[in-house]
């Protein structure tokens, strides 16, 4: 094989791979974006914190084996210890343990919107807990976002006079804010154990409390009924959602920019919006799509920002 005939296979190869990288992280997104509406559905047959307790319990088991079957399985070690701590009951219990609550109360659209608002967060925490100062560009994304969840969250959208509807989108923003600090953790952590590796010890970690919390507070998990279309949700929310999820996310989230991540994530909301419509045939009025836009393009700006800064 001759020089140039190499260099046009390496050139082919390494454009192959750029591909396949987006298309699994846009299986991805789809998946996460669709969890949403499946676990709308799936908590009207199961109580929002045994839900969560089953979604990471159900995902940890398949992670486990999952590592077995390739060797590489570890046992977490002494400095892994904060980065365990702070995903599994950060991002992983409080996050899912406030969203699942919220949604009982709050249709989904809104939902995922408002828990999706995390890089606008990551500003804020930043400034905050570490004296990041942010830039004019990233005030500017900031002042944006905030202005499209003002929007979402306004009297005409949210029914104020309900406390439990008011207290579910506070509850979200809280899920925002604690996925926020983990990013911001995750930064900053000097790595000894691949993430793929700690991530089913993180969900294990999660279902511990959760399910003392849902064993306290909710009825018994013997109250569950059963059936088909449950199994199936329950399925999809914990193995492939969740366990899936990870599995592509640490394979192919490295292979990007954190810009470029950024964005994908972005498809989240846009992706679980769509599917709450279709699954529910529910509609978004005016006000909702303007807030989705403006949270959208702050956080767009925010990433910009960032990039530029870092450059």
């Amino acid at each position: 094989m001759s020089a140039s005939t190499q260099q046009v296979f390496k050139s082919r190869t390494k454009n192959f791979g750029i591909s396949s990288t987006y298309v699994w992280l846009g299986v991805m997104v789809l998946l996460w974006g669709s969890s949403w509406p499946v676990t709308k559905l799936a908590l009207q047959g199961v109580p929002p914190l045994w839900l969560a307790t089953i979604r990471f319990a159900s995902a940890a088991v398949c992670l486990f084996a999952y590592l077995v079957a390739r060797g590489q399985l570890r046992l977490p070690v002494r400095e892994d210890m904060p980065i365990i701590a702070s995903v599994g009951l950060l991002q992983m219990m409080a996050f899912t343990g406030l969203g699942m609550v919220a949604m009982v109360h709050v249709d989904t659209s809104r939902a995922v919107l408002l828990a999706y608002t995390t890089p606008l967060w990551c500003v804020v925490v930043a400034w905050v807990m570490f004296r990041d100062t942010p830039s004019r560009l990233q005030i500017a994304g900031l002042v944006v976002g905030m202005s499209g969840i003002a929007a979402v969250c306004s009297p005409g959208e949210l029914e104020w006079t309900n406390q439990e509807t008011v207290l579910a989108a506070i509850f979200l923003l809280l899920a925002a804010v604690s996925w926020a600090i983990v990013i911001l953790h995750v930064k900053r952590h000097r790595w000894v154990t691949p993430p793929l590796a700690l991530a089913p010890w993180q969900m294990l970690l999660a279902s511990i409390p959760l399910a003392i919390a849902a064993y306290v507070s909710e009825d018994s998990p013997a109250s569950i009924v059963l059936d088909r279309k449950l199994v199936e949700e329950l399925f999809f929310i914990g193995p492939i959602a969740t366990s899936a999820c990870f599995v592509i996310s640490a394979e192919f989230g490295r292979r990007i920019s954190t810009f470029g991540m950024s964005n994908f994530t972005l498809g989240v909301p846009l992706v679980g919006t769509v599917f709450s419509c279709l699954a529910f045939g529910a509609t978004v009025s005016t006000m909702f799509l303007a807030g989705l836009s403006l949270v959208v393009l702050g956080v767009v700006v925010s990433a910009l920002a960032s990039r530029s800064r870092r450059t």
